[in-house]
């Protein structure tokens, strides 16, 4: 510990008036005693820090001295603040980083409760933080923070998702290289991270990119691989020909790219695939006992998509109508309606389609091929597009009913689905009814609706109900009169006995893509030998396998990736057998790294191991996950996989990686006011715009629209509606708010303590710079109520005003309901009523006389999650030395949150004039009191000779009066 610090821990085992302590020499010319205010401590202390003694007023304009050319002191105006965030905030952060505050040792008491509160780790862009951002830091930095006064280790660490396609397209664009890049990207974000006050163990910061990180991302892999959960195959993927590399679905919109709008094509290619399906039945079934929104669990319900049904055998008919060798396999979840099947569909990418296209159709399906290996999966199977598809010439039999009934391809069947073949039925599905109305296909009902309302719909039913029209007594199945369930039952044990068939359990959950053909990802640790192809996994020890350096990160154009340039680093031998070998040229897909990170965290700087047992068990699972809905599916769902596999082998505990998820809402740009004009460039109102054809649209600045009822109008001229619309924030947009900026002019306090007050965590809001300057204004009363009033010259004093005495009942009643809702209202990440709740106190607080230290102090503790930079400031100067990041978060008194107050009852010479509020221990004195200070009471008791006071606490209170003051009245 430092001088000045032990000079300030002396200080506080001092008498609070009149302090002894030592000064240093420098100051005073030797070492002595000396008797001074607790302001001076303080002054010394800010001097601990390496700061001036005085902080300038926010309040009023004044002046500061600045040196000037020539080392001249030069007076200059003071910018007009609130309160001094801009010198406290930098300051504190200092103090963190150079203490490191926020550190969580290795080696911690494991006796205690542990609370792992982590954020989605970001992708680094060049782009910087924007106002969204924050909103779920803040909210996990508020729990670490009140966790750690609670008692509780905690773990809130940061890192960077640094690997993928962003920083490579850039990186070919520019010619510099994708580490210069995502390093200057990541040190732009840690410095704006740190700009807002976060607790995080920087100490424990990772990047996906770094070797000693993905090393042990190549050995899960190889884990992967040792059990058969890696394997590669051909399968259609989509491929961007002008990016050079494989896409997954979500990065393709439209038929194009996400990133460059480039055309994708659909196309078979030899791919490393992860048999995530091999845990289809474990991630449903997991689900049930996490705490995360119903939401995203049910799209991860969805996305696995567990259906069960048969499998069933459609022979292939030759142009005689005689059985072929062939047989279409398909997938059903409805067996019940094989009799109303009345033709078959199969994927354009289905390996028998070559087999069942005549000669005469061949040319139509190859173009529809062609077409359809255009479309995402998502556009596929979009329910609102027009049905397409090609006959493919040939027939199948339906073995139910013997019939022989057309084979189609058509693209809303999807090879990666089932068995990439349907039988379809429809009188009873949607899409095959449209398709059948289409192409004039016969449709057949063979389930009744128990409604009967909904017989003559003139839609295809799909729900259950009466088998009708389904029998055939040659081939020995009748299921005519059986409701769907029996009837399903008795299809599958029909199809089973007569080899046609069996019961299946299916997944709509496809394996996983596993590769890239990219640079900028982590190396597949796999050798291919030369004479046999045959693949062989490096071994651990000769881990981490690193991206060799390249000049030249363009696509090929061939499909081969861009590491297949670095011929030396491609070209090497098999170590155990000294066979020629090639390497794996394409790299894991971003989503590698981010499987794992929040393991990585846990144990940062473990060489030996992915990490240390010991420490994974007492870390596990994460307690709270906060980050975006539009990870609920793949992040989450690849995470959850490959925590599973790692269960399955030992390396963790727990079944599941994350107990709480938490989505928040966006944060949407400020609300744009657009007005529309007509062709002769007049304004019109909104709701004329569409009726008058081609109208332009102009936006039109905030100070000239006025609210009228519910709409926004022209302030010049309100007959004019305007179109209110807010909208995601994107460069494209030019919406982005820059947190650097309302730093620069509101502080980070404020700007935390705007995002948590917008509204609640889950919600999307919309930003209103303007809506920052009331929480602004409520953290300057903050600073002014124990500080004080600035002086005429814009300084504030040091210290505060609070003062050592003992809190009232009042003051007591006010701070505890205030803790009590705080501290709720964080456990339950209602940030925003929290804030209301110290807004609350504020209030009470101005209308003491006195503010006694020790309900200052509690306060400032409420406050400190939420606006750190101003809490610690005020807790320094409230005279404590040390940070109050490990203080004691105060617990609410529950004898000070009964309403001890109750309505009595007073009366006058046995006649009720009136009731007072009087606290229930109150006095027959202090009754009396409050009795001749109401106003409508007074005039019965002012000045009048009192003979008597009646007081039953809690009960009435009657005041008999003299009887010459009665009789004075009745005259």
């Amino acid at each position: 510990m430092n001088t000045n610090l032990q000079t300030l821990l002396h200080v506080q085992s001092l008498p609070p008036r009149s302090h002894a302590f030592l000064v240093p020499a420098q100051r005073l010319g030797s070492w002595e005693f000396t008797t001074k205010r607790r302001a001076f401590c303080l002054r010394l202390c800010n001097k601990s820090f390496g700061y001036g003694s005085g902080i300038r007023s926010s309040v009023i304009r004044g002046v500061d001295e600045v040196e000037g050319e020539g080392g001249q002191k030069e007076k200059q105006p003071v910018a007009k603040r609130a309160y001094p965030f801009h010198e406290i905030e930098p300051k504190w952060q200092r103090y963190w980083e150079e203490n490191r505050t926020f550190r969580t040792p290795d080696e911690i008491d494991t006796s205690k409760p542990k609370f792992y509160v982590l954020d989605m780790f970001p992708y680094p862009s060049g782009a910087g933080l924007h106002v969204g951002h924050p909103l779920g830091y803040t909210a996990t930095d508020i729990l670490a923070r009140f966790k750690r006064m609670q008692g509780f280790n905690v773990l809130h660490p940061m890192g960077w998702d640094a690997f993928g396609l962003p920083a490579e397209q850039y990186a070919i664009e520019t010619g510099t290289h994708p580490k210069i890049t995502t390093l200057r990207n990541i040190n732009r974000f840690r410095s704006q991270l740190k700009s807002l006050g976060f607790s995080y163990d920087w100490d424990r910061e990772i990047s996906t990119t770094e070797p000693n990180y993905y090393k042990w991302t190549q050995w899960i892999f190889l884990q992967l691989l040792k059990r058969g959960l890696a394997y590669q195959a051909e399968v259609p993927v989509n491929w961007c020909p002008a990016l050079g590399t494989v896409l997954a679905n979500e990065e393709v919109v439209d038929g194009v790219s996400e990133r460059g709008g480039h055309p994708v094509i659909r196309k078979p290619m030899r791919q490393w695939m992860l048999k995530i399906t091999a845990y289809a039945d474990r991630l449903l079934e997991d689900l049930d006992d996490l705490d995360w929104p119903e939401s995203v669990k049910e799209m991860q319900r969805n996305w696995i998509g567990r259906s069960e049904g048969a499998e069933m055998e459609f022979c292939v008919l030759d142009s005689d109508g005689r059985e072929r060798e062939i047989k279409v396999t398909v997938f059903t979840t409805r067996p019940d309606t094989i009799f109303g099947a009345t033709y078959l569909v199969v994927a354009p990418e289905h390996v028998l389609l070559s087999s069942l296209v005549s000669t005469a159709q061949s040319k139509y399906v190859e173009e529809y091929k062609d077409l359809a290996s255009r479309k995402s999966d998502l556009e596929r199977t979009e329910l609102q597009k027009e049905k397409t598809g090609v006959f493919t010439g040939c027939y199948a039999r339906n073995p139910a009913s013997g019939e022989a009934i057309p084979i189609w391809v058509a693209d809303y069947v999807l090879g990666s689905y089932g068995t990439g073949a349907i039988m379809a039925v429809p009188g009873h599905d949607t899409r095959d009814y449209e398709f059948a109305l289409k192409y004039d296909i016969p449709i057949r009902c063979v389930v009744a609706p128990d409604d009967k309302s909904l017989s003559d719909s003139g839609k295809a039913f799909s729900g259950q109900g009466t088998i009708i029209n389904s029998s055939n007594s040659t081939l020995g199945l009748d299921i005519n009169g059986l409701c769907s369930t029996e009837a399903a039952s008795k299809v599958i044990e029909w199809v089973e006995k007569t080899g046609n068939g069996k019961k299946k359990v299916n997944f709509k959950l496809r394996d996983w893509l596993f590769a890239r053909q990219r640079y900028w990802g982590e190396p597949i640790p796999v050798i291919f030998l030369d004479e046999t192809d045959e693949t062989v996994p490096l071994l651990e020890t000769e881990l981490p396998l690193t991206l060799p350096e390249l000049d030249d990160f363009t696509p090929t154009g061939t499909g081969e990736p861009p590491l297949s340039k670095a011929l030396s680093w491609v070209k090497t031998t098999d170590p155990s057998s000294g066979k020629a070998a090639k390497r794996e040229t394409s790299t894991m897909p971003q989503w590698a790294g981010s499987c794992w990170y929040y393991l990585r965290f846990m144990d940062p700087n473990n060489s030996k191991e992915l990490v240390d047992k010991a420490k994974e068990r007492y870390w596990s699972p994460v307690d709270v996950y906060v980050g975006g809905a539009e990870h609920a599916v793949l992040h989450l769902l690849y995470s959850r996989f490959w925590h599973k596999v790692l269960y399955d082998i030992g390396v963790v505990s727990t079944k599941e990686p994350f107990q709480c998820v938490i989505n928040q809402g966006l944060i949407l740009g400020e609300v744009q006011y657009m007005a529309f004009r007509d062709s002769e460039g007049n304004f019109i109102s909104a709701e004329f715009a569409d009726m008058l054809g081609e109208s332009d649209q102009e936006r039109i600045p905030e100070e000239k629209v006025v609210k009228s009822g519910d709409s926004f109008v022209l302030k010049e001229n309100p007959k004019i509606r305007l179109l209110a619309r807010a909208h995601k924030m994107s460069k494209s947009r030019g919406n982005v708010v820059n947190p650097d900026d309302v730093v620069s002019e509101y502080g980070a306090d404020s700007l935390r303590l705007y995002e948590m007050f917008m509204g609640p965590l889950r919600d999307s809001k919309t930003w209103n710079t303007s809506g920052i300057e009331g929480v602004h204004r409520f953290l300057g009363r903050t600073w002014r109520l124990i500080i004080g009033s600035p002086s005429p010259d814009g300084t504030f004093k040091d210290g505060t005003v609070a003062v050592d005495e003992e809190p009232t009942m009042e003051q007591l009643r006010s701070l505890h309901r205030c803790i009590a809702k705080v501290t709720e209202e964080i456990e339950g990440t209602r940030f925003n009523t929290g804030i209301s709740a110290m807004m609350e106190f504020l209030n009470a607080a101005y209308k003491w006389d006195k503010h006694p230290r020790l309900i200052i102090e509690a306060f400032v503790i409420l406050l400190s999650p939420y606006a750190p930079h101003m809490a610690e400031e005020l807790w320094l100067r409230l005279g404590h030395s040390t940070s109050l990041t490990y203080e004691p978060f105060p617990k609410a008194n529950p004898d000070y949150l009964k309403d001890s107050t109750i309505v009595l009852p007073v009366q006058i010479n046995g006649k009720t004039r009136g009731t007072i509020q009087v606290e229930e221990a109150c006095t027959a004195e202090d009754a009396f009191k409050l009795a001749s200070e109401d106003e409508k009471l007074a005039k019965y008791l002012v000045g009048k000779s009192i003979k008597k006071k009646i007081y039953v606490p809690g009960k009435i209170l009657n005041v008999i009066l003299d009887r010459q003051n009665v009789e004075a009245g009745v005259r």
